[in-house]
């Protein structure tokens, strides 16, 4: 059978997106072959999914797309040889990598720059996409079916793109230090542990839902839970004395400034 999609990279991204398209029918195991370097990582990933392996990045045989789904460090590497395949479509989730440096790099292909998130190896994250001058309606649609399968999607402008990775791409980073800070408050007032972790990871879990399923604004839900003189207004002005507000915002801006840096290395 025709290789269809090809993954350059079998890390923890690109295993999310192939784990994503086999669980949804976008692609069957036949239709898929997974590039990486490291021998143990290619055996994981064929005898887990059943697709091919290879250690070749070109990925000459690829019909429909490819994933660039390594380390920004080593785009280089990564696509060198890609310009002289018949690959159509390559869709690029490198952090910072612009698209007028894929588009230099790898000659007469679409191009299109993705930022998925790590809870996509759970099918709970979100891309943002963003289209190569040379993108069609037809490699839109592709890339729309791939990350739907790990999650939500969007589309964003490129210029927008770092921001995203500040957000979103580094976001899951954040959001565990406020579970685990939570659940470390919670040992301090007297829960055991495992009853603090719990109780913090579905209290965050719970609020995001409730937020997403109801259309709240935050702080609208944020005024509904908080009483006169009560607990959480008590909390609430001690994370502000604190200065999370402004410390998760700063995180924000300083992840996406990191993002430009990369993209200029």
């Amino acid at each position: 059978m025709t290789i269809r999609l090809g993954i350059i990279g079998g890390g923890v991204m690109g295993e999310a997106i192939l784990s994503g398209v086999l669980s949804k029918g976008v692609y069957s195991a036949q239709e898929i072959c997974v590039s990486d370097p490291q021998p143990d990582r290619r055996n994981y990933i064929a005898k887990q999914y059943g697709v091919r392996v290879t250690d070749v990045n070109a990925l000459a045989s690829v019909g429909e797309v490819a994933i660039l789904a390594v380390k920004p460090q080593i785009c280089a590497q990564a696509v060198e040889g890609l310009s002289s395949t018949s690959v159509p479509l390559v869709i690029s989730i490198l952090a910072g990598v612009t698209l007028a440096q894929l588009e230099s790099a790898i000659i007469s292909k679409a191009i299109i720059r993705a930022m998925p998130n790590t809870p996509a190896q759970v099918g709970a994250g979100v891309t943002a996409l963003a289209m190569g001058a040379s993108a069609d309606r037809s490699h839109r649609e592709i890339a729309i079916a791939i990350f739907s399968a790990i999650g939500e999607v969007v589309e964003l402008p490129e210029s927008l793109m770092n921001a995203v990775t500040g957000l979103s791409g580094s976001g899951p980073g954040y959001v565990s230090i406020v579970i685990e800070a939570l659940a470390d408050g919670g040992v301090a007032a007297g829960l055991p542990r495992a009853i603090a972790t719990k109780l913090a990871i579905q209290t965050v879990l719970g609020t995001a839902q409730l937020i997403s399923t109801s259309g709240l604004h935050p702080a609208e839900l944020k005024d509904r839970v908080t009483s006169p003189g009560g607990t959480t207004i008590a909390g609430i002005a001690q994370l502000e004395r604190s200065g999370v507000r402004s410390g998760l915002i700063d995180a924000v801006v300083a992840a996406t400034r990191r993002a430009e840096e990369l993209g200029k290395s």
